[in-house]
This record gives C-alpha cells, sequence and structure tokens, in this order.
C-alpha cells in the first residue's frame, strides 16, 4: 500500500544579497586572502542574523553567502584626492600588463582562428571564445603551474591563459605533429600534461568528473600520502551543461569530501541556439551551490577585475582545504556558438548591447585612467601579440602532419593499434586489415 502521509512542503532557506563590506564584517574570522583590504566576497557562516543565510557544512542550519554582480564592486567612497592611489591597489602595473597581454592574444588567436578556417586550415567543428576572455584570464592567471585546468570545447584559449605556447595550440588545430596532442586532438580536445591542462571535451558535462578527480587526487596526496600538496582545479563549462546529471552528481561529491575545487560557469546566455532564460527552471545558476552546501557567486563576466577578485577569494579558499565554491561568470560570446553557425537566433540588438562591453575595451579603459601604462606601451603589446600570433601559423603551416603509423596509436591498451586476432598475431600486422583506412 502506498504511503498515505501528507506532504509537506518545507520553506527552503532565502539568499540575499549583501555588499561585500558587510560580508567581511560577518565572516572575518576566517581571513580574507584577497588582495583587497575588507573585501571578503563569500565565505561560510552559522552567522543566523538577518540576510545572512546558507553555509557549507553546517549543512542544515548553517549559512552560505551568495554575491550577485552588483556588490562585487568598489563600495566605498573614497574622496578625490585618495580614489585614484586607491583603485591602483586593485591592480600593479606588472598585473594589469599581464591580463591585458593574455586577453588580447585570446582574441587574436580567435581571429586568426577564424581566418585560417575559412581558408580550409582547419577541419571539424571550431568554437571560438571571442567575448569571453575576462573569465579565462581573470581565473587561469591566478593559478600556479602545478594546479589543473579542465575546459570544454571552447578551449583554445584556456589552454593559452595556461601558458601552452600559441604556436603548440595552432599546430592542433591544423591537425599537425607538433600540435599539443600531436594533431589527434584537434579544436575541442587540448590537452597538455606539462602545463596541467587535463583537456577539452567536445561532450557537455563530462570534464567535470575529470576536474572533480584530478581535485580528489590533490586531497588525497595531502591527506594520506602526506605530501606538501596544495593544488587546485578549475573546472570549465557553461550554463547547458548546468542542467545535466554529472554537474549536481560532482557538486555534491566535492562538497561531501570538501575537494579543492573550483566549478567555473561560464554563462553566455546561450546554449547553441537554445536562451537560457527558456532552458532552466531558475536561470539563477549560483543558486545550486548552497544547495550542496558551497558558496555560490554571480560576477559580471565582461569585467576581468570582478572575475580576478572572485576567483582570488576562491581558490584561496580551495587551496586553504575550505572546498569547493560555484562561480556563475555572466558573459557573452561574440560569434555564433561555432563557426559553423550563421548566429542567426540571437537578437541583433543583444549582441550590439554586449559588443558595447568588449571585456578587452574595458581592461584597456581602466589601465589608462589609472596611469598603469601607456596608449604606446599597450599598443605594444598589441603588436608583439600579433607577431606571436603570425609565427604560430607559419610554424603550424610547416609542420608536418601525422604519419599513417600514428592512426594506430593512442586507441587501444595494446600499444601497436587493433588489438591481437585469433592467430595470436597483432591485426595491424595484416595488410587486408588496415585497407581503406584514412589517409594521410
Amino acid at each position: 500500500m502506498a504511503c498515505s502521509a501528507t506532504a509537506k512542503f518545507i520553506q527552503p532557506p532565502t539568499i540575499s544579497f549583501r555588499s561585500s563590506a558587510e560580508i567581511s564584517d560577518s565572516f572575518s574570522s576566517l581571513g580574507s586572502t584577497s588582495s583587497l583590504p575588507n573585501k571578503k566576497l563569500f565565505s561560510v557562516s552559522n552567522n543566523k542574523k538577518k540576510n545572512a543565510i546558507i553555509s557549507p557544512l553546517s549543512r542544515r542550519s548553517a549559512t552560505v553567502v551568495a554575491v550577485s554582480s552588483h556588490v562585487v564592486k568598489e563600495e566605498k567612497k573614497l574622496n578625490s584626492t585618495s580614489s585614484s592611489s586607491a583603485r591602483t591597489l586593485l591592480l600593479t602595473k606588472e598585473e594589469g600588463l599581464e591580463l591585458y597581454q593574455d586577453m588580447v592574444l585570446g582574441r587574436a588567436f580567435e581571429d586568426m582562428c577564424a581566418q585560417m578556417y575559412y581558408r580550409g586550415k582547419m577541419f571539424g567543428f571550431v568554437h571560438l571564445y571571442n567575448g569571453q576572455e575576462a573569465v579565462s584570464t581573470g581565473f587561469i592567471k591566478l593559478l600556479k603551474k602545478e594546479d589543473c585546468v579542465v575546459s570544454t570545447y571552447r578551449d583554445h584559449v584556456h589552454a593559452l591563459s595556461k601558458g601552452v605556447p600559441a604556436r603548440q595550440v595552432m599546430s592542433e588545430l591544423f591537425g599537425k605533429t607538433t600540435g599539443c596532442c600531436r594533431g589527434q586532438g584537434g579544436s575541442m580536445h587540448m590537452f597538455s600534461k606539462e602545463h596541467n591542462v587535463l583537456g577539452g571535451f567536445a561532450f557537455i558535462g563530462e570534464g567535470i568528473p575529470v576536474a572533480t578527480g584530478a581535485a580528489f587526487t590533490s586531497k588525497y596526496k595531502r591527506e594520506v600520502l602526506k605530501e606538501d600538496c596544495d593544488e587546485v582545479t578549475l573546472a570549465f563549462f557553461g550554463d547547458g551543461t548546468c542542467n545535466n546529471g554529472q554537474f549536481f552528481e560532482c557538486l555534491n561529491m566535492a562538497a561531501l569530501w570538501k575537494l579543492p575545487v573550483v566549478f567555473v560557469v561560464e554563462n553566455n546566455l546561450w546554449a547553441i541556439g537554445m536562451s537560457h532564460l527558456r532552458a532552466t527552471s531558475d536561470p539563477q545558476i549560483w543558486k545550486k551551490g548552497p544547495a550542496f552546501g558551497m558558496p555560490g557567486v554571480h560576477v559580471d563576466g565582461m569585467d576581468v577585475l570582478k572575475v580576478r577578485e572572485v576567483a582570488q577569494e576562491a581558490i584561496a579558499r580551495a587551496r586553504r582545504g575550505e572546498g569547493p565554491s560555484l562561480i556563475e561568470c555572466e558573459t557573452y560570446r561574440f560569434r555564433g556558438h561555432s563557426l559553423a553557425d550563421p548566429d542567426e537566433l540571437r537578437d541583433p540588438a543583444e549582441k550590439a548591447h554586449y559588443a558595447t562591453r568588449d571585456p578587452i575595451t574595458a581592461l584597456k579603459k581602466y589601465i589608462i585612467e589609472n596611469n598603469l601604462a601607456s596608449e604606446a606601451e599597450l599598443k605594444g603589446i598589441e603588436k608583439k601579440i600579433d607577431e606571436e600570433v603570425e609565427e604560430a601559423v607559419e610554424f603550424a603551416d610547416a609542420s608536418p602532419v601525422p604519419g599513417r603509423s600514428q592512426l594506430l596509436e593512442n586507441v587501444f591498451a595494446d600499444p601497436r593499434g587493433f588489438g591481437i586476432g585469433p592467430d595470436g598475431k597483432y591485426r595491424c600486422e595484416d595488410p587486408k586489415f588496415t585497407q581503406g583506412t584514412a589517409q594521410v
């Protein structure tokens, strides 16, 4: 007989936005690792006062603070004599130029990819990152070499930000042996063991378990093997992924075991041609973090300084062993889903609006207005990047294509290729078996 108990709705804890200054006051006991004084953006609390709700791992009764993009900004009113010098504390000249160079490299590289694709130098689907550079740069440039990055099919710029040379990424796109995957990965599968780029993944959501496993490795090294290990993993994925089962399963596991991972949602508002608002019952993705007992943060993904501020806290939290965070970066891609997409579904007015919020233009304006660098210095960086990208194309074009024998590698555990036949011999040694395979 079915259970006849009357169902009752349990009122979930509400989440209210608070200023970063208020959050800092409420959670100062944890300490801030951000370079900004008194700017703790999100953390854990058992505080029951109004406006402080949900916290990781008092799970049923405590509170996690979630921050919206409208409060992740400078809130102190500075007088005219001190405002300029105070703002420079957000960024040193060296940091500003590093961010600018990385973002310009990502944009120039992707623009060149479009040219090469239409000239027939690249094959398959190629997904460009134009417009989203603030997210990659804001997060990845804070990492150490030992930290890991897991990406999606839109992975070229993540690899570049992590330090994979432009010539290796371009060669991979050209399908050449000098590529970071020897030409066998292509656009959607950038991987570099040297730089701890654990791959781009073509199917949405499949990189999240890999990132969770990498974070578990870090925790195991530190707590079981007693190694000096504070490595952090970043998992990048899009808004379309956040309705997939793997996303929820991994958030649960990461929170349960307090793994050093940051889940970074690059919400560009469109999953191919599906509007995020039409596909999700609650479009505020960051709320899914507190549901699993981890901080959830929404930030303006078109502003690299805001992204960087939130990223500093999330990465530092993970490095201290305080567990995962879910960061929703609201951003926008300036091109279609891929270079095969005519991009006819998005409203031209929407695209024009976001074009005015170009993250590179915004950073350039900030650097110049705060006297961090001159226009001439920035133009020098742009010229250097153009030369680097041109050299990457020349290198890739001149590089050799993989030999036919490479088709048989990295397919089966048998290093020779197609396994062992009934006669006990390698199948790849039978000329008839390989007839008709792709020619290189």
